[in-house]
């Protein structure tokens, strides 16, 4: 999925999107719900850092 259709989904911009994948934006838990709904994924499946 690309950087836009992922904002779009997420109602973001892409540069939102691109600054949360660089590390350069903590997006708030809402936010991060919106992004997971979006990808069909869990709170942990995406945000999670494993060891």
């Amino acid at each position: 999925m690309s950087q836009q259709t992922l904002a779009e989904k997420a109602g973001v911009s892409r540069q939102t999107i691109n600054a949360i994948e660089k590390g350069d934006y903590n997006p708030t838990l809402n936010l991060c719900i919106d992004i997971c709904k979006a990808l069909g994924k869990t709170l942990d499946e995406i945000f999670w850092e494993g060891d």
